[in-house]
């Protein structure tokens, strides 16, 4: 999926909501593939109390694959994803 925008620059500070409509934080960073001219993946910085912040706890933000982004125009979309549960957790780890 394309980005159109003119210059790349415009998608740093964009908000970042889920498809399902959370509010994760806003674009920190663009990570780009110069040998293929491709975005590899979105560095979006968790805003305090949004849902993002709660799933990464005190971190400061996630990278986000670019096949996770849905839509980029006034707004960033991204694939809504749910963080694995604590017995789902325990679970792993016992195996």
């Amino acid at each position: 999926m394309p980005i159109n925008v003119k210059n790349l620059s415009e998608v740093f500070g964009k908000d970042v909501f889920t498809t399902k409509g959370t509010y994760c934080g806003k674009v920190g960073d663009v990570k780009v593939n110069l040998e293929k001219f491709r975005v590899r993946s979105l560095v979006v910085e968790a805003a305090k109390g949004s849902y993002l912040a709660e799933m990464v706890g005190g971190k400061k933000g996630i990278i986000v694959p670019y096949q996770m982004v849905q839509s980029v125009d006034d707004i960033v979309i991204v694939k809504h994803i749910t963080p694995p549960s604590i017995k789902e957790t325990e679970e792993v780890a016992e195996e």
